[in-house]
């Protein structure tokens, strides 16, 4: 099958992802950025897979904190996705004006989640222009359990990644 760049980024936002930012923090430094590629990898122990863009301006801050809050966003929850997606945290500081409490590495838990998870780093391997890093799960809640998890196909091209695929296989 060809596929044009459009059809193939519909093909990609079809695969069920949910929302999150992920929380970061390093000394005194706090931060956090949005992902949607996230999975368990391991029951035991708990593991999760992130995959990061090591361009983003909190990178620094999940390599050198070593640890890492998944914070799952829910449905309703598109603008504060929109928020740690789209603006740099070497512009502003986007944690101002949010509910949040640090984790035990000291990284953001949003009060208004889904629920998170705590984790610390165990490993990490360059995957093509992204690195995916391994994080042993330590501590997680669901904070709301009414809400649903907001779903990567809602936020369409929020990302701009729709740029970013190639035109074909």
């Amino acid at each position: 099958m060809t596929a044009g760049r459009s059809e193939m980024a519909e093909l990609f936002h079809r695969l069920r992802a949910g929302v999150h930012v992920v929380g970061v923090a390093a000394g005194s430094r706090r931060g956090g950025f949005t992902a949607a590629w996230l999975m368990q990898a391991s029951f035991e122990p708990l593991l999760l897979a992130l995959s990061v863009n090591p361009a983003n301006a909190s990178y620094p801050l999940l390599r050198d904190g070593g640890g890492f809050v998944v914070n799952m966003l829910r449905q309703g929850q598109l603008e504060l996705a929109r928020r740690f997606g789209t603006r740099s945290g070497r512009a502003e500081d986007k944690l101002a004006g949010i509910r949040w409490r640090p984790g035990r590495n000291g990284a953001p838990i949003l009060e208004d989640a889904l629920a998170y998870f705590d984790c610390v780093v165990t490993a990490s391997v360059q995957a093509g222009d992204h690195e995916l890093v391994l994080g042993r799960v330590l501590d997680g809640q669901i904070l709301d359990r009414r809400g649903e998890p907001l779903a990567y196909a809602e936020t369409g091209d929020m990302d701009g990644s729709g740029a970013l695929y190639p035109a074909g296989f």
